[in-house]
């Protein structure tokens, strides 16, 4: 009998759940990028061999919300949370245990799932303190199984995939073979832009851009062609200045970076990627937009109570 099943993937900001779940399918369906709260949406990655199917359901960083946009973003952790045969609970090695990872472990403990806890990062730490974090956690919560990895590295990620497989149900696969993530191309092409605009302007730039692909024309891709028109979104006029760079070449620069890996990504030989600054100021509140963001708002709907949860672990 085959093996299946829903693994939700959680843990505080810019623990490394995406870059594992990566590694995990084999492509990249998740962004990656030092800034925490980069993933604002939850991604569905499905890992088929030949006799197991792992759905991997990988979730925005627990946080305090303070927009609307980050509200959804919770919303979205507790909706996950209650549809999943497994949980992974990542956690990042070369930070110091605080209320944020006692908010997330308290979280674990009232989902009452089996969960497999995933030490990652061990590339950043010396080899004698993962022992004693092994210890701390095992006194906290029973564990299927603790693993220490490197994501990054690709070291015992193969370990945590056996893991896994091993507690999942028997049960028939609900998706086809080659199924791979239930997200559109035009969502996966603005989640390129908004890397690379992550990855160049750094430190520079708040948490306070988004990227909407306003045309996203295929007609000539079976020519090798496609054409795309995007905006990236920012909440000030100084915001725009910084995108755009002097001279421009600040946004030449995402653009040629964001259109080879669109390229690769669409397989095709010429991508035309006309990229524009809005400033939409106050943007993280306005429904409408995080709609057509594709922010989804979960179910969850005691949002007052948990967000001064979140509050109180910071």
């Amino acid at each position: 009998m085959s093996k299946s099943g829903f693994v939700a993937l959680i843990g505080r900001p810019n623990v490394g759940k995406s870059t594992i779940l990566n590694r995990l399918i084999g492509q990249k369906i998740a962004i990656v990028s030092e800034k925490p709260q980069t993933t604002r949406n939850r991604i569905l990655g499905v890992l088929t061999r030949e006799d197991c199917q792992t759905i991997f359901v990988d979730t925005p960083g627990i946080h305090r919300p303070g927009y609307r946009l980050n509200k959804r973003m919770m919303e979205e952790v507790y909706d996950s949370l209650n549809g999943v045969d497994l949980v992974v609970q990542v956690v990042d090695v070369s930070e110091s245990y605080g209320k944020g990872e006692e908010y997330v472990l308290d979280l674990v403990k009232k989902t009452q799932k089996p969960t497999i806890l995933a030490l990652n990062k061990v590339d950043l730490v010396n080899k004698g303190k993962i022992l004693p974090v092994i210890e701390f956690y095992s006194r906290q919560f029973e564990y299927c199984e603790i693993i220490p990895l490197s994501a990054t590295m690709g070291d015992n990620v193969e370990s945590l995939e056996q893991k896994i497989k091993g507690n999942l149900p028997e049960r028939e696969f609900p998706y086809p073979h080659e199924y791979v993530t239930d997200q559109q191309e035009r969502f996966l092409v603005s989640e390129i832009i908004r890397e690379k605009l992550l990855h160049h302007t750094r430190q520079e730039l708040p948490y306070s851009t988004a990227v909407l692909v306003e045309e996203f024309d295929e007609s000539e891709r079976q020519n090798g062609f496609a054409r795309i028109v995007a905006s990236i979104i920012v909440d000030k006029d100084s915001q725009k200045g910084i995108v755009i760079g002097r001279g421009g070449r600040m946004i030449r620069r995402i653009g040629t970076d964001a259109r080879l890996d669109i390229q690769n990504f669409l397989a095709v030989r010429k991508v035309y990627l006309d990229l524009n600054v809005k400033v939409i100021s106050g943007w993280r509140n306005q429904e409408r937009l995080l709609d057509e963001l594709g922010v989804r708002s979960g179910s969850y709907t005691d949002i007052q109570n948990l967000e001064s949860r979140i509050q109180n672990s910071e």
